[in-house]
């Protein structure tokens, strides 16, 4: 952005930082930012922005600059850049000393963004642009960006949050498969068919585990980056919620736990028979997991927030729900709704998936008391025939 400084674009090399100076009376006021056709100002930046003339001296220092720096507007402009933003490297250099814009190589044209710091010791990112009015010409504007480092902290919490997360949930079943298959190895005559069944069905359950781990980390990273593929086709949701429930039972749980509420005529849907596939496992495993009672599953017609044709799901059980102070957080990465196990990564999964369709999802109480989760999906239609 082009910002309009204060006093003539032209300078002495003897006046630049670092050589005498005579004393000049502080500007009142930042002066406005030249018209450029798009009506943006300094202050709406989402960054901070400081920038200081020909003299090294700053006429423009933004709202995001003042809350970065925790220094007044008025205290800034006029002053030298490098009293401003007295900034330091992490071995306790002054950056100015260091880098040297007005006095430096006249080839450069800036510096890349790197972590500094501020008096107290506070980090910030700061990067800045030499504005010459010819290539090795003095520089006739200054201009810095500033950023604070929170979002840059959480990121790095988050990600040494998700590796603590897959190291414990990948030594367990690691431990048991290579457990297993050295006794096996070791003692395959002592074992009788039955126990060598056993053992082995457990390691094959346990590589399932690392599987499904494993494509839950892939998927994060999918929807983080927004590579999410969705592959549609043709989806019969009522035929997708029957074919789930008819695993619960197969594993054992009982036939009157499930309930199934399908409202018809349902309308066309094309979306991802895998993907959606994910969703209703993860809603009903939770559902089973950490609920109570019976599991209801209503599949209908619906409208989204758009208006257009779709249908919704609800996933609800008659357990003691989740705590409203708790609900903002459920989609969340590592939200855990128990103590029952669990990585706490699959509904932030079920969120990108549904959203990816161009859809939504919602959690909130069910009538019987218990958590109830809603997802509605627009009809869609494959790439060829859009």
């Amino acid at each position: 952005m082009d910002v309009r400084t204060s006093g003539g674009q032209g300078g002495e090399p003897s006046d630049a930082p670092g050589a005498p100076r005579t004393s000049r009376a502080r500007p009142a006021r930042q002066a406005p930012p030249r018209a450029d056709g798009t009506g943006v100002l300094p202050d709406d930046l989402p960054d901070g922005l400081v920038v200081a003339d020909a003299r090294g001296r700053v006429v423009c220092f933004n709202a995001a600059a003042a809350r970065i720096t925790a220094l007044p507007r008025e205290d800034a402009l006029g002053r030298p850049v490098e009293q401003v933003l007295p900034l330091e490297d992490l071995e306790g250099r002054r950056w100015w000393k260091v880098t040297d814009p007005y006095g430096g190589l006249a080839i450069r044209t800036g510096q890349p963004e790197r972590n500094l710091l501020l008096p107290g010791g506070r980090e910030v990112l700061v990067s800045a642009r030499y504005v010459r009015a010819r290539p090795t010409g003095p520089v006739q504007r200054l201009v810095v960006s500033l950023r604070g480092t929170e979002a840059r902290r959480r990121t790095e919490r988050s990600h040494a949050e998700l590796i603590a997360t897959v190291a414990h949930e990948l030594r367990s079943p690691l431990t048991s498969v290579k457990g297993f298959t050295a006794t096996l190895l070791a003692k395959w005559e002592r074992f009788t068919d039955d126990q060598k069944r056993l053992m082995l069905e457990t390691v094959d359950a346990d590589a399932d585990r690392v599987t499904r781990l494993i494509t839950e980390l892939l998927d994060i990273s999918r929807i983080d980056s927004g590579r999410l593929e969705i592959h549609r086709q043709p989806v019969d949701m009522a035929a997708a919620v029957d074919r789930h429930i008819r695993a619960h039972i197969a594993a054992g749980r009982a036939e009157e736990r499930f309930a199934r509420r399908i409202a018809t005529p349902l309308p066309p849907l094309w979306a991802d028979p895998d993907k959606i596939d994910q969703v209703l496992g993860n809603l009903l495993e939770n559902a089973v997991r950490h609920g109570e009672g019976t599991v209801t599953i209503e599949v209908a017609p619906a409208r989204t927030k758009t208006g257009d044709e779709g249908t919704a799901v609800t996933v609800s059980d008659e357990g003691p729900g989740i705590p409203e102070e708790s609900m903002s957080r459920v989609f969340t990465r590592f939200w855990r709704g128990s103590k029952r196990g669990g990585t706490g990564l699959g509904l932030y999964i079920v969120k990108g998936i549904v959203e990816a369709h161009g859809g939504a999802i919602t959690v909130g109480r069910s009538p019987a008391g218990g958590a109830e989760f809603r997802f509605t999906l627009p009809a869609g239609v494959p790439a060829f025939m859009a």
